[in-house]
């Protein structure tokens, strides 16, 4: 899993290790968060271990996979949680530049393709393995954490959303693809934790801005996620998970909308 050392990822992580599953934590520069990840899923009595890798380097990505699966045979599920999210906008002081965009689409982007190409392959070459506890009947799967806001586009953030919806795109293409031997699916969240220079007072509310009045916990956004790991019948689909986020149109992101 991408991302695991901290905030979402962290949750999500601990809670495919609740559910029975051993965990990959993937880190780029926060190996004593990753390290306290490990630990917690350890004390759950299942296996985990952190790799590091920047997934700005082609190179470093294909390394990583090769570490894993030779760590964690039968490996059944990615997760591509890691994610930069930076603020630009075309009509602001903080306007979209190359190096933003690049930066972006690099590590939301770049980097979930090729590890979900090498996952194929594994997958091609491995395809009788199976992870322990886990139903024989099984798909391996790829999930794409995503963002409501893809579903109710607005002008913020821009070179994140840019990158985050050709990400969304590549869901139903990826799991044409990889059928019948890989499922694919994407899993957007709402704002579920304080974002930036937001305060707690502003984000509890934010997350209120729903038609729930309440928009998804990190726990509820990680059972989805072993759902979806889980629900043989689905790929190529994107699940929300935002308490209705999605349904109320912005032309702000809703980080914008509070006073605090």
């Amino acid at each position: 899993m991408t991302g695991a050392a901290k905030r979402l990822g962290r949750e999500i992580a601990l809670e495919f290790a609740r559910q029975g599953w051993d965990v990959a934590v993937h880190y780029g520069r926060s190996a004593a968060d990753a390290q306290e990840t490990v630990s917690q899923i350890q004390g759950l009595g299942r296996k985990a271990q952190a790799f590091q890798a920047d997934l700005c380097n082609e190179s470093a990505i294909a390394s990583l996979f090769k570490a894993v699966t030779e760590q964690f045979q039968g490996l059944h599920c990615l997760v591509n949680s890691a994610s930069i999210f930076e603020y630009d906008r075309a009509n602001s002081a903080s306007p979209l530049s190359k190096n933003s965009l690049q930066d972006h689409m690099q590590v939301n982007l770049v980097a979930p393709m090729l590890l979900s190409q090498l996952m194929f392959e594994y997958q091609k070459s491995n395809r009788k393995n199976k992870l322990e506890n886990i139903a024989e009947d099984s798909l391996p799967s790829i999930i794409q954490l995503l963002d409501q806001k893809l579903i109710n586009l607005n002008p913020d953030y821009l070179s994140y959303t840019l990158s985050k919806a050709a990400l969304l795109s590549s869901v139903e293409m990826l799991a044409l693809d990889f059928a019948p031997l890989l499922r694919v699916v994407g899993l957007a969240p709402g704002i579920s934790l304080p974002s930036g220079d937001q305060t707690e007072e502003g984000f509890a509310k934010a997350h209120q801005m729903t038609p729930l009045q309440r928009s998804s916990k990190p726990i509820e956004v990680a059972k989805a996620a072993v759902f979806l790991a889980q629900a043989n019948a689905i790929t190529g689909t994107t699940l929300y998970v935002d308490g209705g986020q999605h349904l109320l149109p912005s032309t702000r992101d809703v980080m914008f909308k509070t006073n605090s």
